[in-house]
């Protein structure tokens, strides 16, 4: 068999393991031993898992592999961030990054090669879109960050947290996602928490619903303006779920998980929606999930794009007005911009299946054009 015909390992969660070895004609608990050698001693050598019978290695040689993606490019930011080029079939690629903090480190996982959804703010939008990610091509960026970072499951902890904050839309990739962040948090995986693991979505209204009743897991939502109008100019998906439908999505959620708090990303920009009466929008959107809390993030700028971050008065002001309200309001710092590592700026390679790519390019032409 070559590898185009054998199975990935790293496609299936535990109970997927179990039923494969069965078809193997192997007890369950095989499974379960060769899952920890993948995700613990993160081991993709069949013949370096001792406690596994050399009859047993050479059918699972024979059969199957463990192929998380191929490094292309990494490189570390002098605060510390690191991020991945990882590479995928027929030229496509995605970016993967680490942000290591005083008590935790977090990993920023990519769902999808670009993204569909065209937010107006957003780097990976002007790539456009090719294909949902495989699970193991998910659950891949974190073995291959674990891997780098001498990260050890249950005891050295290098990556304590997940954010699906990547390049993609997660929820438009459900049933892979699903499986993947399972791994993340499944005992015999990586055994993170479920407050450890966070899915950030534009506001896939039914899939929301269906996530919850799924897995046990944080949700975020970019939220980024708390009026239709200027909402869906940034994020067109408001259109088709406007924000009275994902303010009810976010309070069913609460109701199925009353202990859980969902955080709203909000991406300051000059001039766009950083002023107070924005500030007293989002207040009165906030109202109606009082448990929650929002993330202020100030825009990070990218080539070719038309906004700008705003200042920092203007920042520190637009807080204090949400606290002043009793608002829970953090402000993320930026992290990892010397090499486009940070929140909005990751590109990896697509090749695109949509016009959007061509369009931004022939827009970038046409600008330095004029300013020559």
């Amino acid at each position: 068999m070559n590898q185009v015909e054998k199975v990935n390992l790293l496609d299936f969660d535990r109970q997927g393991l179990r039923d494969f070895f069965a078809q193997l004609g192997e007890k369950p608990y095989r499974a379960e031993q060769v899952m920890k050698w993948i995700y613990h001693h993160l081991e993709d050598n069949f013949e370096n898992m001792t406690d596994v019978g050399k009859a047993l290695r050479a059918k699972l040689e024979a059969a199957c592999y463990i192929g998380p993606p191929k490094t292309m490019f990494d490189k570390g930011a002098a605060d510390g961030t690191h991020k991945w080029l990882l590479g995928m079939d027929g030229g496509n690629a995605v970016e993967a990054v680490y942000i290591p903090e005083p008590t935790r480190g977090t990993l920023c996982v990519s769902s999808q090669v670009g993204c569909g959804l065209n937010c107006q703010f957003c780097s990976t939008a002007t790539q456009g879109f090719n294909r949902n990610l495989a699970t193991s091509e998910i659950i891949g960026q974190m073995w291959v960050a674990a891997k780098y970072l001498g990260n050890v499951t249950h005891q050295n902890r290098r990556i304590t947290n997940v954010v699906m904050m990547g390049m993609g839309e997660p929820l438009l990739n459900f049933d892979n996602v699903v499986k993947a962040m399972s791994l993340m948090r499944d005992d015999l995986g990586f055994g993170l928490a479920s407050k450890r693991v966070t899915l950030s979505t534009a506001g896939l209204v039914p899939m929301i619903d269906k996530l919850s009743e799924s897995i046990d897991v944080s949700l975020a939502v970019s939220l980024h303006a708390a009026n239709d109008e200027l909402r869906t100019e940034l994020v067109p998906l408001n259109k088709r779920y406007p924000l009275a439908e994902l303010t009810a999505a976010c309070q069913r959620w609460i109701a199925r998980k009353p202990r859980t708090s969902i955080t709203f990303e909000y991406t300051l920009m000059k001039g766009v929606n950083d002023q107070p009466e924005h500030a007293r929008q989002l207040i009165k959107f906030m109202r109606r999930l009082p448990t929650c809390k929002v993330n202020l993030i100030p825009f990070n700028p990218f080539p070719g794009t038309r906004f700008e971050r705003s200042e920092a008065d203007v920042i520190r002001a637009f807080q204090t007005q949400l606290l002043n309200a009793n608002i829970l309001t953090m402000l993320r710092r930026t992290r990892g911009d010397d090499i486009d590592a940070a929140c909005g700026q990751l590109k990896g390679q697509v090749l695109d299946r949509t016009r959007r790519q061509a369009e931004f390019q022939k827009r970038l032409a046409e600008d330095a054009a004029h300013a020559a």
